[in-house]
């Protein structure tokens, strides 16, 4: 039984690599097709464009790190394997959530209307606005960077001594504990960002649907509807981020150790934020959802094609 789910979840992490590239791959695609065909790209397809490159890099480098710590446990704890596997996440994962968070604070910026003087000052400096927090993110994932390796190199230190291996592998579950304690803290950041947001559109969606009841347009107008989308936007990005990070956090506290149930279980779990997410964007993205209907009908209709062909042989 036990090894029915393993085989189970293998499955289900392979089909969510496969889509989780092919809808981060298809929203690149798309844009950059655009950019090149108009020759400008909007401040919000740089954005998607960017955040799908980052996805599929944070995909692989799970992936990956899974792959050698099921196949080898001893390569796994290298220096070189270790520092590799943790930059690479951190750096993917990073651009990653700040990139989604950067998109929340688009939406509301361009959404939401507040009177309030601060708010229009923003509001006319959206693109610096966007750029700043993605500043101000590169230094957050420095000192992540920084804490992370400082820890590496404490337990490498301990390593190259002539220690037992089980006392190795003593440091190496305190290494894991404490990287997750360090990201966990910076992990956080995007997360109370996009939060903010959300609860700064409900503010503003409840203000604009007072404001309605005053006038002879009701309630389903183009702003309350551009609010509500944003928040549908937000509350799924918020809930696959909490899964995400949920599942991370046991993933990386159980060492890759061991081929178990649970570790693929959360891996499954935290890996639908990547691969899930991306057709969360699509659908919500009037020339992406256009560019996959697209693209569906031309596989319809080469799928009819193809059926036809082998009745016609058949019959033949």
């Amino acid at each position: 039984m036990n090894l029915i789910i393993l085989r189970t979840l293998e499955i289900i992490l392979s089909v969510e690599f496969i889509i989780g590239n092919l809808g981060n791959a298809f929203i690149a695609l798309v844009n950059c097709m655009d950019w090149i065909k108009r020759r400008k790209i909007s401040l919000a397809d740089q954005i998607l464009t960017a955040l799908a490159l980052s996805r599929i890099g944070v995909l692989w480098s799970i992936i990956i790190a899974l792959v050698i710590s099921l196949q080898n446990q001893d390569l796994w704890m290298t220096e070189q394997i270790i520092r590799m596997i943790n930059l690479t996440w951190m750096v993917t994962n990073h651009f990653s959530l700040w990139l989604a968070s950067s998109l929340g604070i688009l939406y509301f910026l361009k959404i939401a209307n507040f009177s309030n003087s601060a708010f229009l000052y923003l509001k006319w400096r959206v693109k610096k606005v966007v750029s700043m927090t993605l500043l101000v993110s590169l230094v957050l994932l420095f000192l992540n960077i920084v804490f992370i390796n400082t820890q590496i190199d404490a337990w490498i230190g301990g390593y190259k001594g002539n220690l037992s291996y089980s006392f190795c592998s003593r440091k190496f579950e305190q290494l894991s504990r404490i990287s997750v304690i360090i990201n966990t803290v910076f992990l956080s950041a995007p997360f109370t960002v996009s939060l903010i947001t959300f609860l700064l559109l409900i503010f503003s969606l409840w203000k604009h649907l007072k404001r309605m009841q005053h006038s002879d347009k009701g309630s389903r107008d183009v702003s309350t509807m551009a609010h509500v989308k944003a928040l549908q936007t937000v509350i799924v990005f918020l809930l696959l981020y909490a899964i995400y990070f949920l599942s991370l956090v046991q993933f990386w506290v159980s060492q890759f150790v061991a081929k178990s149930v649970i570790v693929l279980f959360c891996l499954a779990a935290g890996i639908v934020f990547p691969s899930g997410h991306p057709f969360v964007l699509i659908l919500g993205n009037s020339k992406l959802r256009q560019a996959s209907l697209s693209v569906l009908g031309r596989l319809k209709c080469r799928f009819k094609d193809k059926v036809l062909r082998g009745h016609r042989e058949q019959i033949l």
